[in-house]
């Protein structure tokens, strides 16, 4: 039967997209599968900003990367990165012209909402052990109570040595959690507005009831948990001071579906977007443009600190590769970001038919269509954001379409309801071309988000083409 010539023009003239599925044969599949199971067990093994550092370096390494603090010079080809105390990395694929005349980075952030510890957490109270807690980020506090959470980081001694933490993701380990009302109890709690439900002073931690035998002396259940700790790390109460210790939920991220078609995991916000970068670091071919990753902590925050993109540490590396290029010269590196081509690799809200309510159907992400750029972040009237400029989408879509990627533009929710941002402005002051893309992510900010495998290939795939081809 032919097709009538309101379909061909149809065709031909509008934007009708599809799942992605559907595009994909059974060998596509198996590809795209694949690769997310290499991203879940990376992810489960990356629960922290430090964590991820700490992977991601050992595969640059195994991959040919080396430390530029280690060379003397970059040529084409070579293969480095800096890694910003421990939290922070940027990773770098020299190409074929002069640094002056741009990069192409994809840059992403490690960090995810969380509960941190307060300097002086451990207390006792009615015969409990408890560490007090600082939440990090945006959270629903209610979503952090009655369940398990286990606790990773690193404890500092006064003479330098650093032990690390990580309990409650073996099988053997015990788990910790956070208390809350029981429903006979909870008449006036379950009154108060769904925010003021639970505390943030409330978010304590319950990590031990046994004490310390029968001697005479106070807090004894306090007493017992730090004698099991100095058995195991050699620490004093004191040296919780010097500590960065949080609390992450102790569930592990997993297919889920019966069709297995989706991932279900804590931090995937942004490691998700931080680890399709890397990959596509790893294999992308050299090319004309300099390649650089950007793995940044404390964005959940505001990108503040020495390990935010705020800091001035990018410059530095920045800074370094132009040296030890031999190109180097007085204000050279503004030159290097006006050149220069960015894609902010930060998740975006997927549409949920549940909360249909808060968004804008036809300028949603959906899941399974594909990786999501939002031209512009900020709230109500763009406030605090950064807005991509036209010829830089269009160039971005000539790259995609040739390459058959699918993507979708987008918001976060509606006008004068949704509102977020990324690291974009930061580097777009700089005076880069920046546009956001991402994985769209269900439940975001929970300690349980929801991506399309889907989504994760194509934001793999996306950032690879845009290291090579920007």
């Amino acid at each position: 039967m032919e097709k009538s010539e309101g379909k061909i023009l149809e065709k031909k003239l509008c934007d009708r997209k599809k799942i992605g599925w559907e595009s994909l044969n059974e060998d596509d599949k198996k590809v795209v599968f694949k690769f997310s199971d290499e991203y879940i067990w990376f992810l489960n093994k990356s629960k922290t900003e430090r964590e991820f550092a700490e992977n991601a370096k050992a595969v640059l390494v195994k991959n040919g990367f080396k430390d530029i603090a280690d060379v003397q010079s970059v040529k084409p080809g070579d293969k480095v990165y800096f890694c910003n105390r421990g939290k922070a990395m940027y990773i770098a694929v020299i190409g074929n012209k002069k640094l002056e005349e741009g990069l192409n980075l994809v840059g992403a952030h490690i960090d995810s909402p969380r509960l941190d510890l307060k300097p002086n957490p451990l207390y006792e109270d009615a015969e409990f052990a408890y560490f007090n807690t600082h939440y990090y980020g945006g959270i629903k506090k209610y979503q952090w109570t009655a369940i398990p959470l286990s606790i990773h980081g690193v404890m500092v001694k006064t003479n330098g040595e650093k032990i690390t933490v990580n309990i409650g993701e073996d099988e053997n380990d015990p788990i910790f959690t956070i208390t809350d009302l029981l429903p006979h109890l909870a008449k006036d709690q379950m009154q108060k507005k769904l925010g003021d439900g639970i505390d943030g002073e409330d978010l304590n931690l319950l990590i031990g009831n046994m004490p310390y035998g029968s001697d005479d002396v106070k807090e004894k259940i306090k007493l017992n948990v730090l004698k099991l700790l100095n058995e195991k790390y050699g620490i004093v109460e004191a040296d919780l001071q010097s500590s960065e210790l949080e609390l992450v939920p102790a569930f592990n991220a997993k297919s889920l579906g019966f069709d297995r078609s989706m991932v279900a995991g804590y931090g995937q916000d942004d490691k998700v977007c931080a680890y399709a970068a890397l990959r596509a670091i790893l294999e992308a071919k050299v090319q004309d443009k300099t390649a650089i990753c950007i793995l940044a902590d404390k964005e959940e925050v505001g990108s503040m600190g020495n390990t935010g993109m705020a800091s001035q540490t990018f410059d530095y590396f920045v800074s370094e590769l132009l040296n030890k290029a031999g190109e180097n010269r007085p204000n050279l590196i503004n030159k290097v970001y006006c050149n220069s081509s960015m894609l902010s690799a930060d998740v975006g809200t997927g549409y949920d038919p549940i909360y249909g309510a808060v968004s804008d159907r036809t300028n949603s992400a959906y899941l399974s269509y594909g990786v999501s750029f939002d031209k512009y972040t900020g709230s109500r009237g763009k406030s605090g954001g950064s807005d991509a400029n036209a010829e830089f989408i269009g160039k971005i879509r000539g790259i995609l379409e040739k390459n058959n990627i699918q993507y979708q533009l987008s918001e976060l929710g509606k006008v004068d309801v949704g509102g977020g941002g990324t690291i974009a402005y930061l580097l777009a002051d700089k005076g880069m071309e920046v546009i956001d893309c991402g994985v769209p992510v269900l439940s975001m900010h929970s300690p349980y988000e929801v991506t399309s495998k889907y989504d994760i290939y194509s934001a793999y795939m996306t950032y690879k083409v845009f290291y090579e081809e920007a």
